[in-house]
């Protein structure tokens, strides 16, 4: 349950700040960083990141033990998703134009994809050992790739301005063309930071296998919250000397979002499967289990009708559906731009909740 209801938390605060009434009234902490530093929207990404590495051991130690310990019988499922992941991220990043001539090929399920699939063949392949040492690799050699490394027709990078004058940024450039999302310069979602990006999956990894020991949730649990603490105040530190950079995907940042993340999920086995289970607990769990379930449902779903209700659907006037309403939620008593754009956001996860709640009722979970 401690799973569920972190990526339901996770999902559905994905789901806030990526709603807004309007991008210019956004209270800070449901703003990302502007450059350097990390606010609470910028834990999001790689919370969830953390949760696909913990489910794979759940998910395929099951599979590879039904196929009598074959790791090769999961392979294919793996490849399954991860295309289906990235293909449904090429399908969010075009709607409504699908102007192919330059559409953003990297994005956020194009990273989940890429990060699941190395993730889960080193799960599948490789002792634990390997997989602790490719992640301290991943880390640690992006260091100095993106703080030392010239920049072909620029020179030494930059990585204290906002922009591309780094490794990564001329990477995205070169490899990827017109089909980079930020202005020409670089891809938050880019090449060289899904690198980083694994190792954080590989950390959800090592967390999934812990939860799968005989010794119990408990053992697990204590566990799981000294790593976290560890992790996270070893990624604060680092961030002294590399910063906390979630555009490029710093390894400061991929160490302290993740030992967060992993204490997060620490804290929930106590309060959600450790103790018993009241009523009360049960229905605090209860909405964001609906959203847990679902989590890539309601991402692509939402993503798909924001950009109706955004830009596809009018009114005689010439205003959208979002700022139809958007403009009624101001005149509300004690409203105004900030908190009608708040609370337009708190509306679409609401809403968005009523429909996962009907699907998970009637017990439609949709799998990728």
């Amino acid at each position: 349950m401690a799973l569920d209801v972190l990526r339901g938390l996770t999902i559905a605060g994905m789901i806030l700040v990526n709603n807004p009434g309007s991008w210019s009234h956004i209270y800070p902490p449901l703003r990302h960083a502007a450059w350097h530093g990390c606010t609470p929207t910028d834990l999001v990404f790689p919370f969830f990141l953390f949760m696909v590495g913990v489910s794979i051991p759940l998910a395929l130690e099951r599979r590879v033990e039904a196929a009598d310990g074959s790791a090769r019988a999961a392979v294919p499922k793996v490849l399954r998703r991860g295309a289906v992941l990235f293909g449904l991220g090429l399908v969010l990043a075009g709607f409504p134009e699908y102007d192919f001539s330059r559409i953003r090929i990297m994005g956020v399920l194009q990273r989940i994809a890429l990060c699941y699939v190395g993730a889960a063949l080193l799960f599948l392949f490789a002792r634990p050992k390997v997989r602790v040492i490719v992640a301290l690799v991943c880390l640690f050699a992006y260091w100095p790739l993106l703080e030392l490394t010239p920049v072909p027709g620029v020179g030494a990078p930059d990585i204290d301005t906002a922009g591309g004058r780094h490794i990564a940024g001329w990477l995205d450039r070169a490899a990827l063309g017109n089909h980079v999302w930020r202005r020409g310069d670089y891809d938050p979602e880019g090449l060289l930071s899904t690198i980083p990006a694994l190792a954080t999956t590989l950390i959800g990894v090592f967390a999934g296998a812990t939860l799968r020991r005989p010794h119990g949730l408990a053992v697990a649990a204590r566990a799981l919250a000294s790593w976290g603490l560890l992790l996270a105040v070893a990624g604060w530190l680092w961030g002294r000397v590399f910063p906390i950079n979630k555009p490029l995907w710093t390894s400061s940042y991929a160490v302290l979002t993740a030992g967060l993340a992993m204490f997060a999920l620490a804290a929930l086995l106590c309060v959600f499967d450790l103790c018993p289970l009241s009523r009360w607990r049960a229905r605090i769990a209860r909405p964001f289990q609906v959203y847990g379930v679902n989590a890539i449902t309601v991402f692509v779903g939402s993503g798909l009708l924001a950009r109706v209700v955004g830009r596809l659907w009018k009114f005689d006037d010439g205003r959208t559906a979002q700022q139809t309403l958007y403009t009624w939620l101001q005149t509300l008593p004690h409203s105004g731009p900030l908190r009608a754009s708040l609370l337009y956001a708190l509306v679409w996860v609401t809403a968005w909740y009523c429909v996962l709640e009907v699907l998970y009722r009637r017990g439609w979970i949709l799998k990728v």
